[in-house]
């Protein structure tokens, strides 16, 4: 099981990273002022959605429940980190309409929003990392 674990963590990790780089190359998009440099971030962001976020979440996801129903973990803050993940994978997929959004050229929202929109990942992953640490409940 301990493997199992080390491989929740490696691919959560993973979809973080993305998480977290995705709304920067956002960030970098709504500054672009040529069609090269937008057409590059298209691809850039296609691929990590697709490539790297994506079936990243999918493992951690999968490796989740099979931690939990292999321990049996009880206790509300399961629940409350549950209700977090889901929360995460909302988030997840509204970046992916707005990979969309980009790729359709349909953005209208400026650089500093997507400046924003970069932090929240990080509020997730506290509010996780403290239940799963402090099992306050």
């Amino acid at each position: 099981m301990l493997w199992i674990k080390t491989f929740h963590i490696v691919f959560m990790v993973a979809w973080y990273a993305g998480l977290f780089y995705l709304p920067r190359l956002f960030v970098y998009h709504a500054m672009a002022d040529d069609d090269v440099s937008r057409e590059r971030f298209k691809v850039m962001e296609r691929k990590l959605y697709r490539g790297i976020m994506t079936p990243s979440m999918i493992a951690t996801l999968a490796l989740g429940l099979w931690l939990w129903f292999g321990y049996g973990f009880q206790g509300g803050w399961l629940h409350a980190k549950v209700a977090i993940v889901v929360l995460l994978v909302i988030h997840h997929l509204w970046l992916g309409r707005l990979v969309g959004v980009f790729a359709r050229d349909e953005n209208r929202r400026s650089h500093v929003f997507y400046r924003w929109i970069n932090e929240i990942p990080l509020l997730y992953l506290i509010g996780a990392v403290a239940l799963v640490v402090m099992k306050p409940f």
